[in-house]
């Protein structure tokens, strides 16, 4: 009777016990790899690369927690031969590792290891396009943010999504590259075929997922190029409107200050200056000019 391919998952191995999964010609360097713990956001570079009689895959899952407005990162590294497939999750510190559970559900018994291999890479993808939607609503909300918070909150969280698109570009890119090399039969083993024709097309539809991932991510960095537009005219604008306020209230004092200067004068001969009334007079002046500046004002919609 053959044997059927396996799935073995393993998280946070020690060494002892995924040296006994392995290929017995495991390089020394393939398993520090595998080892390794889980450095920073976009380290590990994600890659996908034949290792002689076996292949070996590290991929970056950018996860989203919206309540908190931030993204971690999980790792999942694999060791494919023509029998075996054996998967690592990595746990990044303070957070959960990622669940290989819906890829091997959609698995069958009678499929190679090749396409166990395309099931996990098809779940990455879909979490890519997921994190996409995420990153796309947190945009909107950002946009309506604008006009109720203020500029420096704002800004803070534009930074922030910057940031965040930033470093997913960083591990999209790469990871989308490695799914390419199966589509193009450039992850080959020495003696065996891990990845034949029917597996490359299968690859070829979770290229697509990873290349619908770009296309969102570079719709995501115009639609945050545009909120950052945005605020900056909504900045100009609340300027304008200070500036406004401040011309006007110089305005209402110009000609208050124009008539107190005219009788503030030092001469003798001055009209209304032994006048009983000339004191009202000027008062009159200032508040008959005031209130005909901000009919002014009001019709010209200015207040």
């Amino acid at each position: 009777m053959v044997e059927r391919p396996r799935w073995i998952d393993l998280v946070d191995p020690s060494e002892e016990e995924l040296s006994s999964h392995l290929p017995a010609d495991i390089h020394p360097t393939a398993l520090a790899a595998l080892l390794a713990p889980h450095v920073h956001d976009d380290e590990p570079r994600p890659r996908l690369q034949s290792h002689g009689t076996y292949v070996l895959g590290v991929f970056l899952i950018p996860v989203a927690v919206r309540d908190e407005d931030r993204i971690y990162y999980q790792e999942v590294d694999l060791i494919a031969t023509e029998e075996v497939f054996v998967s690592i999750s990595k746990t990044p510190p303070g957070e959960q590792p990622f669940d290989p559970k819906p890829a091997q559900e959609a698995c069958r018994l009678h499929e190679e290891v090749g396409m166990f291999v395309y099931h996990l890479v098809d779940e990455i993808s879909e979490r890519y396009l997921d994190l996409i939607d995420d990153l796309d609503d947190e945009i909107d909300e950002l946009e309506d943010m604008i006009p109720v918070k203020p500029p420096r909150e704002v800004g803070h969280r534009l930074r922030e999504l910057r940031e965040d698109v930033r470093g997913i570009r960083r591990t999209l890119a790469p990871t989308r590259d490695a799914v390419r090399k199966v589509v193009d039969d450039r992850v080959e083993l020495d003696e065996g075929e891990l990845f034949p024709r029917n597996v490359e097309i299968a690859f070829g539809d979770a290229f697509d997922k990873f290349l619908r991932a770009s296309e969102g991510l570079d719709s995501s960095r115009d639609a945050l190029a545009g909120v950052r537009d945005y605020l900056q005219g909504k900045i100009s604008n609340d300027q304008n409107e200070v500036m406004k306020r401040l011309t006007m209230i110089a305005s209402l004092l110009l000609l208050p200050t124009f008539i107190v200067g005219l009788y503030g004068q030092n001469f003798v001969h001055i009209p209304e200056l032994r006048w009983a009334w000339g004191y009202w007079w000027s008062w009159g002046w200032i508040v008959a000019t005031t209130i005909a500046q901000l009919l002014f004002f009001r019709w010209k919609r200015w207040l």
